[in-house]
């Protein structure tokens, strides 16, 4: 952009100020932007529907037990539930006041990527009383 600082000879400038056409065109721009529609890219999915038949597993009000086996199960109070359930039950223990003793023992050939996948379950729940349950058998290695 050129400037010119002008003579001072008393004649009229004659170019043309084009502040205001900028401001008109910035403003003309934001309009045109805001009322373009926003794009939506829906992807449909059929979501499983829940079943109202399905057993409710037992929560302790007292205490209750994780027990990971050596072919990939997870015990919760010594029957088999999947990660979905599990972290349902881990919700409804929150919820439950005083908050029951949550215990995890894995088997000694327990998966451990399993072990870590439910112990980040578990901490992601909000769990507060936790521990580790077994650990004695553990105490002389190598045996």
């Amino acid at each position: 952009m050129a400037m010119s600082g002008g003579s001072d000879d008393g004649a009229p400038m004659m170019d043309m100020n084009m502040t205001p056409l900028i401001d008109v065109l910035l403003v003309l721009l934001i309009m045109f932007i805001i009322t373009i529609p926003v794009a939506t890219h829906a992807v449909n999915i059929d979501l499983p529907q829940p079943n109202p038949n399905d057993p409710q597993q037992d929560i302790d009000p007292v205490k209750n037990k994780i027990v990971l086996t050596q072919n990939g199960e997870i015990l919760w109070n010594g029957e088999a539930i999947n990660q979905g359930q599990l972290v349902r039950n881990l919700q409804l223990t929150r919820d439950i006041e005083p908050e029951p003793e949550l215990q995890f023992e894995p088997e000694p050939l327990a998966s451990y990527d399993l072990s870590a996948k439910t112990l980040n379950i578990i901490k992601a729940s909000g769990v507060t009383k936790f521990g580790f349950v077994g650990n004695e058998q553990y105490r002389t290695f190598g045996k």
